[in-house]
């Protein structure tokens, strides 16, 4: 099992019940190695809360989150950053790419933690067969401020996988997105998982890129339901 949810429970809002909301309750959930999974549901529903709590950028309330069988709710800060910086690969609605740095550099800012030139090294030629497999190696020594939405989209893309992560998460990919460039996401995402064996999470509100996904649930009042053909 690569991800087993138990029992999450998340509120936010102040202690006192009448203005304190419970965003996910009880959920549990899980997920095998390369699997790919859509989370619909409504805007505010807690899509994103559940992706942030498996990504350890925030902690549910009770429940635990395991990674192979690993609690990640008990890692130390220290030990979570290396996992999330290891195993997970995230990409955002926005690209979240650093206007001063070219897309190279961008795409290289996760192996900063790596000591080991050797491997540093290999990330660079991962990287240049990365870039080069979705169509923007030429815009390496670019800024994002000179790329267009969906090419800094797939540098964001990119970036996540520079690691090799066991698990990509990636909140509304195409939400930022029009026309051919939605289609173009949609396509390497199913290609990642497809041909690559990339678990993923997707959080959507695009029935199209939940097609892609091998399972789609929907999550509302709290509760994850599997939606069924």
């Amino acid at each position: 099992m690569l991800l087993k949810l138990e029992n999450i429970n998340k509120s936010f809002g102040s202690r006192d019940e009448h203005i304190r909301r419970d965003v996910l309750k009880d959920l549990s959930f899980e997920m095998t190695d390369g699997e790919s999974v859509a989370i619909l549901g409504p805007s505010g529903s807690g899509k994103t809360t559940m992706l942030n709590i498996i990504g350890s950028l925030d902690y549910p309330d009770s429940g635990s989150v395991l990674f192979r069988d690993k609690n990640i709710t008990d890692l130390p800060e220290k030990e979570l950053d290396a996992f999330r910086n290891q195993q997970i690969g995230f990409v955002f609605q926005f690209h979240h790419l650093l206007p001063q740095c070219t897309l190279l550099e961008n795409v290289l800012i996760p192996t900063l933690m790596i000591s080991d030139k050797t491997v540093r090294a290999n990330k660079i030629e991962f990287a240049e067969k990365l870039l080069k497999r979705v169509g923007i190696w030429d815009h390496r020594d670019k800024l994002p401020g000179k790329m267009s939405g969906g090419e800094c989209q797939r540098a964001a893309v990119v970036r996540a996988m520079i690691n090799k992560p066991s698990l990509l998460l990636a909140d509304e990919p195409t939400g930022a997105l029009d026309g051919e460039y939605i289609e173009i996401m949609t396509e390497l995402l199913a290609d990642l998982n497809k041909n690559d064996g990339l678990a993923m999470l997707v959080v959507t509100h695009s029935r199209d890129l939940a097609a892609h996904m091998s399972k789609t649930y929907v999550l509302r009042d709290g509760k994850l339901k599997l939606n069924e053909p």
